[in-house]
């Protein structure tokens, strides 16, 4: 049984829009609580998490408007990568920005991973049948 044709396009969209206002929280929290921050660059690896965390949020939301005009595997798989890089790669900023730890090889796998995002919706806009 598949997914009902809008119900991608609205998954997309609304993990988007959770990833942005996340953000924004994390962003304002942020900047109250860097100075406290264990780690003597918290201000800085907390304000690249936000960053990346609200461009890839509007990721989400652009994989989500373009599932309006036909899914593909490639859409779900690039979804999947964008998500997966905010939570590895910023996650793991806002890790080390608050307990002063590294998460070793988790901020690389996130970076990929929104590397991978990017190719994945560029391969979607190159080979999905049109509408």
């Amino acid at each position: 049984m598949s997914a009902p044709p809008g119900a991608l396009s609205r998954a997309l969209v609304a993990a988007g829009a959770l990833a942005l206002a996340a953000g924004v929280a994390l962003g304002a929290a942020a900047s109250h609580a860097a100075g406290r921050a264990p780690h003597p660059d918290a201000a800085r690896l907390l304000q690249i998490a936000v960053l990346y965390q609200l461009v890839h949020g509007l990721a989400l939301v652009l994989a989500g408007v373009l599932a309006r005009f036909g899914r593909s595997v490639w859409l779900v798989l690039a979804g999947a990568a964008f998500l997966a890089g905010i939570a590895l790669f910023c996650g793991s900023l806002y890790w080390l920005a608050f307990t002063r730890t590294s998460a070793g090889i988790v901020a690389p796998l996130g970076g990929s991973s929104f590397i991978a995002g990017w190719l994945l919706l560029a391969v979607h806009a190159l080979v999905a049948e049109k509408g």
